[in-house]
């Protein structure tokens, strides 16, 4: 990938997001200091105008946007900012337009299609509407979907949710509730399973990973009283995935589970549904967490939070959250690297055991 690299750096493409939400504010001040971006160059898709807007609103002293027309034009030392919609855009704070959903989505088309040019190594996403986004070409319940289609891997994605705590995967994303039982099955589980596991080694370095399961129904069905989905998916698919050779324990009922600070000894942890992983999680870390597309071919993260229209426009947002997942696309970059180096010289590692090295 060196053609990408400026001065052999990696460009990650930050997308706008909804340009009447907080994600202006934190895409902004995040990069009004320049070390932020010492190790990348941060190439935002969006429009100028209305990160103009929000510079001068919240006068964010000392940043300088260079406007580009290609990603290729990329400056290695400066914010660089392509135009994805055209010059006239209405920003309003805090509402949700049709315009803005457009917006959101003509920047997002963009940086992908960059993405699968290989021009852009990472993608870091501003939060969306996820309503007035929708039209004949973006019809998902959100970013993770639609890059699933991008990138062809239907399914294959995991909605991976981290904080300096605790990692937290969702067996089942955005669908409602009541869908939630009859789509979770045997074989999803031990997908899931295997993705968390294999993200956890290249994305996060974690040599043997410990998944902690949780159950779904209540006290994870009391042994069947309250429910049967423990005994008759749950139980199964852990047996099978310990089978493989995965470390992974429960299942474990999810109010226990975060209330008695168990969650301290796994690496990862595997909840069944949306609302049982990312409740804990925000309630630890509204303000630092990073919301991660694991399984994919494409690295891309975002904060944890969503476009907070109620916040817009008058400078109360936190930026941690959005720096956080700047910091973490690409150190997941870095570490998918190293990953690769270690497995693509497989027979000098076997050299090393016949001589009877130590593989750690």
């Amino acid at each position: 990938n060196s053609h990408n690299m400026i001065n052999n750096k990696t460009i990650i493409a930050i997308t706008q997001g909804d340009i009447n939400g907080i994600g202006y504010e934190v895409i902004l001040k995040t990069l009004a200091e320049p070390r932020v971006y010492d190790d990348f160059v941060p190439v935002i898709y969006g429009s100028s105008k209305a990160a103009g807007f929000y510079r001068k609103q919240l006068d964010i002293q000392g940043l300088n946007l260079n406007i580009i027309n290609t990603v290729e034009e990329a400056h290695a030392k400066k914010v660089n900012i392509i135009n994805c919609t055209d010059e006239e855009i209405r920003v309003e704070p805090g509402k949700a337009t049709e315009e803005a959903g457009k917006a959101a989505f003509a920047a997002l088309e963009r940086a992908t299609a960059d993405m699968q040019k290989g021009l852009v190594d990472a993608l870091v996403t501003a939060p969306i509407n996820k309503k007035n986004i929708q039209s004949a070409e973006f019809h998902f319940p959100g970013h993770t979907e639609y890059l699933e289609q991008v990138f062809g891997e239907k399914n294959s994605s995991l909605m991976l949710l981290v904080n300096d705590v605790m990692r937290v995967a969702v067996v089942t994303g955005h669908i409602p509730v009541k869908n939630i039982a009859p789509v979770i099955t045997k074989e999803l589980i031990l997908e899931k399973l295997k993705t968390l596991n294999q993200s956890l080694k290249q994305d996060f370095t974690v040599i043997r990973p410990r998944i902690a399961v949780l159950g779904l129904n209540p006290h994870a069905g009391d042994e069947g009283v309250i429910g049967d989905e423990e005994e008759t998916i749950i139980k199964p698919a852990l047996a099978e995935a310990q089978k493989e050779g995965l470390l992974c324990f429960g299942p474990y009922a999810a109010d226990g589970f975060f209330g008695s600070g168990h969650f301290n000894k796994f690496d990862g942890i595997l909840a069944m549904y949306h609302d049982q992983g990312l409740i804990p999680f925000k309630t630890v870390s509204m303000d630092s967490g990073v919301n991660y597309t694991a399984g994919l071919s494409a690295v891309r993260t975002s904060p944890a939070h969503g476009t907070a229209y109620d916040l817009a426009g008058q400078n109360l947002a936190s930026e941690e959250s959005f720096r956080q997942a700047l910091f973490m696309a690409y150190d997941i970059l870095q570490n998918r690297k190293l990953d690769k180096e270690i497995h693509a010289n497989p027979l000098k590692v076997e050299e090393r055991r016949e001589r009877g090295g130590r593989i750690a």
